[in-house]
């Protein structure tokens, strides 16, 4: 009898702790690589690390005054405009988690003051 309890017990501890697991761990590394994706395909149209990294290079080639006023100038707002797209993308990410992770916690304190 003794046994038969303790093992409810210990069985009804571990499927807690694995969906915990699975809910928190595994969904985080699952939903930081979709979003990694996503930001790797956004960097694919905006290229902004390539962006930064060539910087102070004239725009195609323009060694003129102008055509280095113009590339500050392009360059910048395009650095600018990613890093604020890229700033969009990840509040957006982080609050789509945070929804996530604050679901369980939620539904049991419904389930237990009885307001669900």
């Amino acid at each position: 009898m003794f046994s038969a309890i303790s093992y409810l017990f210990g069985h009804f501890f571990y499927h807690i702790w694995e969906f915990l697991r699975h809910w928190y761990v595994r969904s985080l590394k699952m939903y930081a690589g979709w979003v990694i994706d996503r930001l790797e395909e956004v960097d694919y149209y905006l290229a902004w690390r390539e962006t930064a990294r060539h910087f102070f290079e004239p725009l195609y080639k323009d060694y003129s005054i102008l055509g280095r006023m113009l590339e500050i100038i392009f360059r910048t707002a395009r650095i600018v405009i990613g890093s604020l797209l890229y700033l969009c993308i990840f509040v957006v990410a982080i609050s789509i988690y945070l929804i996530w992770v604050f679901i369980p916690p939620y539904l049991t304190l419904r389930i237990l003051f009885g307001q669900l």
